[in-house]
């Protein structure tokens, strides 16, 4: 019997972070396994770096990208790609991961082709479709063509379970992102590279519901902290997107504390949220990196479809205005029992083997042909 065929689907950084364990995990066992990676190019730069570092190289990419681009050409010249290299591939799964619109793209397509469709990160809900937008939508489509469904957590299994999904078409497996996370912590043990040790709170913020005044309001947030905190420092890894660059580069460009630079490579960024006092992010996958490094984080959205993180106390919801962030932050910088209180970690999103959980899962339905 010949290996199963899988095919990945990568078209962004988080996707490329969290698919990355299950094609390492595959390719370590090639007798079972022949695993094909194929990119969109969602996403360009991102990604490139974060496969080298994780030593990945695709057999196909799409090269889509296109200077700011709107969610429907990312979906319409994904779909046509992907469903040609399906036909020519002819695999056995093709595995799509989260939320974004490549992976809406890839279940299409494979839909179409009548592939089997194996869904990582399924069943991660707000409840509001348009908050995340898109990517709420985006993967409540990807759960009703999915035939296989990986819930990172219990209450990802129940939302799907809600929803109307077969329970026997849903594996529990834990969020691929801690065994990303282990391997980065590893990475960085081997070359001796320690947390960066200079204290400073960390800020990401890229989505697009955020674009606009939502950003420009975390500018002057982060502004006002510094203001009334003379000691901090706010390390900002800018997102290369040039409607958040000019936005950061604008209202915080100049100021001696706001440290404005460019994206991390992963093993570094993980270095980076380790040395952090908190983190402030309107990321998803940030939520589960610092709940399992035991990192503060307050997240700079109405909702969050990772509830699991509030919940064990270690991630609070704080929106998008000035005051509410400015108050948060600096209750944490002021206050340390209130710090050492949320810097608490959590297995709440998994143990590190969610790659493992999902490749028995493939191998216990699928029959090559």
């Amino acid at each position: 019997m010949r290996p199963l065929r899988l095919m990945t689907v990568i078209g962004t950084r988080p996707e490329a972070i969290k698919l990355a364990p299950v094609i390492l995990a595959a390719r370590a066992s090639p007798a079972e396994f022949d695993v094909r990676v194929v990119r969109t190019g969602q996403h360009r730069e991102l990604v490139d770096e974060l496969l080298a570092e994780f030593g990945i190289d695709a057999h196909v990419d799409l090269n889509i990208m296109q200077p700011d681009q709107e969610p429907a050409h990312v979906l319409s010249a994904s779909v046509r790609g992907l469903s040609d290299v399906i036909a020519a591939e002819r695999p056995d799964w093709v595995l799509v991961q989260g939320d974004t619109t490549t992976t809406l793209a890839g279940a299409l397509a494979a839909f179409y082709r009548k592939t089997p469709v194996g869904h990582v990160e399924a069943g991660l809900r707000t409840g509001d479709r348009r908050c995340p937008f898109p990517e709420e939508t985006n993967r409540t489509l990807t759960t009703h063509v999915a035939d296989l469904h990986f819930a990172p957590t219990a209450r990802a299994q129940l939302n799907l379970l809600r929803e109307g999904i077969d329970s026997a078409r849903i594996v529990l497996t834990g969020n691929t992102v801690v065994d990303a996370l282990l391997h980065a912590r590893d990475l960085n043990a081997r070359e001796g590279l320690p947390a960066v040790s200079a204290p400073y709170f960390l800020v990401t913020a890229h989505r697009r519901e955020n674009h606009g005044d939502a950003l420009m309001r975390i500018c002057d947030a982060v502004r006002e902290i510094l203001h009334r905190h003379p000691c901090a420092q706010a390390w900002i890894p800018m997102h290369p997107h040039p409607a958040v660059r000019r936005v950061w580069s604008e209202r915080l460009g100049g100021h001696e504390r706001a440290l404005l630079g460019e994206p991390l490579g992963y093993t570094a960024f993980v270095r980076a949220l380790e040395g952090a006092s908190l983190v402030l992010t309107d990321s998803g996958g940030i939520q589960e990196e610092c709940a399992a490094l035991g990192k503060p984080v307050l997240v700079m959205r109405e909702h969050t479809e990772r509830p699991e993180a509030v919940d064990a106390g270690v991630a609070r919801l704080v929106g998008t205005g000035v005051e509410a962030i400015v108050e948060a932050v600096s209750s944490l910088l002021d206050d340390s029992g209130c710090r050492e209180a949320m810097a608490r970690s959590t297995d709440a999103f998994g143990d590190g083997r969610a790659s493992q959980r999902i490749l028995a899962a493939l191998s216990g339905v699928a029959r090559p042909r």
